[in-house]
């Protein structure tokens, strides 16, 4: 029988794009770390949820979101969405920056891996990734 506390029984790892993109996204505007974390029991199917991580060790395996998405866009940077005729209206930049990080969300989600190797103490282990949402 496999032990429950190891990653390596694990084929496949479910994922909400939505939080893969959050975990990104956070990750990329603040000095906050997000990660999609996968806790024991393990199964052959297993969910990762976002988390925070606060220095705690435990057995749970902690996902970088960069790892879940294939050379994704550069974030937008307000520099970069504002007018470019050097004018400055703060609703319309608003409007701008609003727009570009929509498109940017939804460039991200279109990036999301099949594939990604789990850290365990055997070495990386590649499991199949499910997107949900």
């Amino acid at each position: 029988m496999a032990d429950p506390a190891d990653p390596t029984i694990i084929d496949s790892i479910a994922v909400t794009v939505d939080d893969v993109v959050t975990a990104l996204e956070t990750n990329r505007r603040t000095d906050r770390r997000i990660v999609l974390r996968v806790t024991p029991p393990f199964s052959a199917r297993m969910r990762a949820r976002l988390h925070r991580p606060e220095g705690k060790i435990d057995d749970a395996v902690h996902l970088n979101p960069e790892h879940l998405v294939d050379d994704p866009p550069q974030y937008p940077h307000p520099d970069e969405t504002r007018d470019p005729d050097g004018s400055y209206a703060p609703e319309r930049h608003h409007e701008r920056h609003t727009a570009a990080v929509r498109a940017w969300r939804e460039a991200v989600r279109e990036t999301v891996v099949n594939a990604v190797d789990i850290p365990t103490q055997a070495g990386p282990h590649r499991v199949v990734v499910k997107p949900l949402g």
